[in-house]
Protein backbone atom coordinates (compact mmCIF):
# COMPACT_ATOMS: atom_id res chain seq x y z
CA UNK A 1 0.00 0.00 0.00
CA UNK A 2 2.58 2.20 -1.28
CA UNK A 3 0.11 5.11 -2.41
CA UNK A 4 -2.44 4.93 -0.42
CA UNK A 5 -4.00 4.91 3.45
CA UNK A 6 -6.88 2.94 4.00
CA UNK A 7 -9.51 3.40 7.07
CA UNK A 8 -11.70 0.17 6.73
CA UNK A 9 -14.70 -0.19 8.46
CA UNK A 10 -15.47 3.42 9.07
CA UNK A 11 -17.81 4.64 11.24
CA UNK A 12 -18.18 1.29 12.60
CA UNK A 13 -19.76 -0.06 9.42
CA UNK A 14 -18.14 -3.21 8.16
CA UNK A 15 -16.83 -2.88 4.67
CA UNK A 16 -17.25 1.71 4.29
CA UNK A 17 -13.51 2.69 4.07
CA UNK A 18 -12.16 6.26 3.24
CA UNK A 19 -9.00 6.50 1.41
CA UNK A 20 -6.44 9.02 1.50
CA UNK A 21 -4.05 8.77 -1.51
CA UNK A 22 -0.33 10.09 -1.21
CA UNK A 23 0.53 13.50 -3.06
CA UNK A 24 3.80 14.18 -4.10
CA UNK A 25 4.08 17.88 -3.95
CA UNK A 26 6.45 20.59 -4.63
CA UNK A 27 6.65 24.41 -6.23
CA UNK A 28 5.30 23.16 -9.75
CA UNK A 29 2.09 21.44 -8.44
CA UNK A 30 1.82 18.31 -7.01
CA UNK A 31 1.05 14.51 -8.60
CA UNK A 32 -0.54 11.82 -7.16
CA UNK A 33 -2.05 8.09 -8.24
CA UNK A 34 -6.06 8.15 -8.22
CA UNK A 35 -6.29 4.34 -8.00
CA UNK A 36 -4.14 1.43 -8.50
CA UNK A 37 -5.47 -1.51 -8.18
CA UNK A 38 -2.11 -3.43 -7.13
CA UNK A 39 -2.25 -1.17 -4.01
CA UNK A 40 -6.16 -1.68 -3.45
CA UNK A 41 -5.37 -5.51 -3.82
CA UNK A 42 -2.84 -5.46 -1.16
CA UNK A 43 -5.48 -3.63 1.42
CA UNK A 44 -7.83 -6.85 0.64
CA UNK A 45 -9.76 -5.04 -1.75
CA UNK A 46 -9.87 -6.60 -4.50
CA UNK A 47 -12.52 -5.28 -6.78
CA UNK A 48 -12.85 -5.02 -10.99
CA UNK A 49 -14.15 -1.62 -11.67
CA UNK A 50 -16.03 -1.47 -15.24
CA UNK A 51 -17.59 2.20 -15.30
CA UNK A 52 -16.56 5.45 -14.71
CA UNK A 53 -18.82 8.31 -14.13
CA UNK A 54 -18.48 12.22 -13.53
CA UNK A 55 -21.27 14.64 -12.42
CA UNK A 56 -20.92 18.61 -12.19
CA UNK A 57 -23.40 20.22 -9.56
CA UNK A 58 -23.87 23.47 -8.01
CA UNK A 59 -24.04 24.88 -4.39
CA UNK A 60 -26.81 22.99 -2.19
CA UNK A 61 -27.50 20.34 -4.84
CA UNK A 62 -28.44 17.30 -2.97
CA UNK A 63 -28.39 14.10 -5.31
CA UNK A 64 -29.99 10.77 -3.38
CA UNK A 65 -30.64 8.45 -1.66
CA UNK A 66 -29.73 6.07 -4.70
CA UNK A 67 -29.90 2.24 -4.70
CA UNK A 68 -29.16 -0.34 -7.57
CA UNK A 69 -31.93 -2.92 -6.69
CA UNK A 70 -31.16 -5.92 -8.64
CA UNK A 71 -28.10 -4.86 -10.08
CA UNK A 72 -26.30 -3.69 -7.18
CA UNK A 73 -22.76 -1.52 -7.60
CA UNK A 74 -19.55 -1.09 -5.83
CA UNK A 75 -18.51 2.76 -6.06
CA UNK A 76 -15.25 4.58 -5.23
CA UNK A 77 -16.12 8.05 -5.31
CA UNK A 78 -13.77 11.24 -5.36
CA UNK A 79 -14.11 15.04 -5.53
CA UNK A 80 -11.31 16.75 -7.75
CA UNK A 81 -13.06 20.39 -7.69
CA UNK A 82 -15.01 21.47 -5.30
CA UNK A 83 -16.10 19.79 -2.19
CA UNK A 84 -19.44 17.44 -0.91
CA UNK A 85 -19.96 15.95 2.24
CA UNK A 86 -20.90 12.18 0.79
CA UNK A 87 -23.35 9.75 3.00
CA UNK A 88 -23.84 6.06 2.68
CA UNK A 89 -26.79 4.14 4.38
CA UNK A 90 -26.38 0.38 4.87
CA UNK A 91 -29.01 -1.26 3.65
CA UNK A 92 -27.82 -5.05 4.13
CA UNK A 93 -30.41 -7.07 5.29
CA UNK A 94 -28.29 -9.12 7.61
CA UNK A 95 -26.21 -6.76 8.20
CA UNK A 96 -25.81 -5.57 12.18
CA UNK A 97 -25.53 -1.71 11.18
CA UNK A 98 -28.52 -1.96 8.72
CA UNK A 99 -30.13 1.70 8.31
CA UNK A 100 -26.90 3.33 9.70
CA UNK A 101 -25.17 6.23 7.52
CA UNK A 102 -21.48 7.24 7.83
CA UNK A 103 -20.56 10.83 6.17
CA UNK A 104 -17.54 12.21 4.61
CA UNK A 105 -16.21 15.52 3.27
CA UNK A 106 -14.75 14.85 -0.10
CA UNK A 107 -12.71 18.12 -1.14
CA UNK A 108 -10.07 18.84 -4.29
CA UNK A 109 -7.63 19.80 -1.14
CA UNK A 110 -8.48 16.75 0.73
CA UNK A 111 -8.06 13.99 -1.98
CA UNK A 112 -9.87 11.89 -0.01
CA UNK A 113 -11.64 8.98 -1.39
CA UNK A 114 -15.00 7.09 0.14
CA UNK A 115 -15.50 3.11 -1.10
CA UNK A 116 -19.07 2.27 -0.78
CA UNK A 117 -19.89 -1.78 -1.15
CA UNK A 118 -22.84 -3.03 -2.60
CA UNK A 119 -25.90 -2.82 -0.39
CA UNK A 120 -25.79 0.84 0.59
CA UNK A 121 -27.68 3.72 -0.35
CA UNK A 122 -25.96 6.90 -0.90
CA UNK A 123 -25.75 10.55 -1.81
CA UNK A 124 -23.95 13.93 -1.17
CA UNK A 125 -24.62 17.25 -0.80
CA UNK A 126 -22.58 19.95 -2.15
CA UNK A 127 -20.99 22.26 0.00
CA UNK A 128 -18.84 24.48 -2.48
CA UNK A 129 -20.25 26.81 -5.54
CA UNK A 130 -19.42 24.19 -7.92
CA UNK A 131 -17.99 20.31 -7.25
CA UNK A 132 -16.94 17.94 -10.41
CA UNK A 133 -17.57 14.67 -8.65
CA UNK A 134 -16.02 11.43 -9.92
CA UNK A 135 -16.70 7.79 -9.02
CA UNK A 136 -15.62 4.30 -10.29
CA UNK A 137 -18.30 1.83 -10.53
CA UNK A 138 -17.95 -2.55 -10.21
CA UNK A 139 -21.15 -3.04 -12.61
CA UNK A 140 -22.25 -1.35 -15.66
CA UNK A 141 -25.42 1.05 -15.31
CA UNK A 142 -28.87 -0.61 -15.72
CA UNK A 143 -31.48 1.82 -16.42
CA UNK A 144 -34.52 1.39 -14.34
CA UNK A 145 -32.80 -0.57 -12.00
CA UNK A 146 -32.71 2.55 -9.48
CA UNK A 147 -34.13 2.66 -6.01
CA UNK A 148 -34.09 5.73 -3.27
CA UNK A 149 -35.16 6.54 -0.10
CA UNK A 150 -35.76 10.17 1.45
CA UNK A 151 -32.69 12.24 1.96
CA UNK A 152 -34.14 13.48 5.33
CA UNK A 153 -35.75 10.61 6.91
CA UNK A 154 -35.44 10.83 10.72
CA UNK A 155 -35.00 7.41 11.14
CA UNK A 156 -31.86 7.17 9.72
CA UNK A 157 -30.80 10.67 10.88
CA UNK A 158 -28.34 11.63 8.65
CA UNK A 159 -26.77 15.05 9.57
CA UNK A 160 -26.57 16.98 6.85
CA UNK A 161 -23.32 19.22 7.54
CA UNK A 162 -24.78 23.56 7.13
CA UNK A 163 -28.45 22.71 6.24
CA UNK A 164 -31.30 24.31 8.01
CA UNK A 165 -35.01 23.50 7.98
CA UNK A 166 -37.91 21.40 9.55
CA UNK A 167 -38.78 17.94 8.23
CA UNK A 168 -42.48 18.01 7.36
CA UNK A 169 -43.03 14.11 6.86
CA UNK A 170 -41.83 14.36 2.75
CA UNK A 171 -38.77 14.72 1.25
CA UNK A 172 -39.34 18.12 -0.41
CA UNK A 173 -36.51 20.49 -0.62
CA UNK A 174 -39.55 23.13 0.61
CA UNK A 175 -38.04 25.12 2.86
CA UNK A 176 -34.34 24.03 3.53
CA UNK A 177 -31.27 26.29 2.64
CA UNK A 178 -27.65 26.46 3.52
CA UNK A 179 -26.31 28.25 6.37
CA UNK A 180 -25.85 31.24 4.13
CA UNK A 181 -29.40 31.02 2.76
CA UNK A 182 -28.30 29.03 -0.57
CA UNK A 183 -31.31 27.19 -1.26
CA UNK A 184 -31.49 23.07 -1.37
CA UNK A 185 -32.05 21.75 -4.90
CA UNK A 186 -33.33 18.40 -5.48
CA UNK A 187 -34.78 16.81 -8.83
CA UNK A 188 -38.15 16.21 -8.55
CA UNK A 189 -37.30 12.36 -8.50
CA UNK A 190 -35.39 13.19 -5.21
CA UNK A 191 -38.27 14.63 -3.55
CA UNK A 192 -40.59 11.81 -3.68
CA UNK A 193 -38.32 8.54 -2.57
CA UNK A 194 -40.07 6.93 0.49
CA UNK A 195 -38.97 6.75 3.89
CA UNK A 196 -36.74 3.65 4.72
CA UNK A 197 -39.39 2.02 6.82
CA UNK A 198 -41.79 2.02 3.60
CA UNK A 199 -39.47 0.27 1.27
CA UNK A 200 -37.42 -2.15 3.43
CA UNK A 201 -39.95 -4.48 5.79
CA UNK A 202 -39.06 -7.38 7.51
Amino acid sequence: MGQITVEKNVGGIEGLCVITPKVHGDSRGYFMETYSQRDMAEAGLDIEFVQDNQSCSTKGVLRGLHFQKNFPQTKLVRVIIGSVFDVAVDLRKDSKTFGKWFGVELTEENKKQFLIPRGFAHGFLVLSDVAEFCYKCDDFYHPNDEGGLAWNDPAIGIQWPQLVGEYKGIASAEGYTLEDGTKLNLSEKDQGWPKLENVFQF
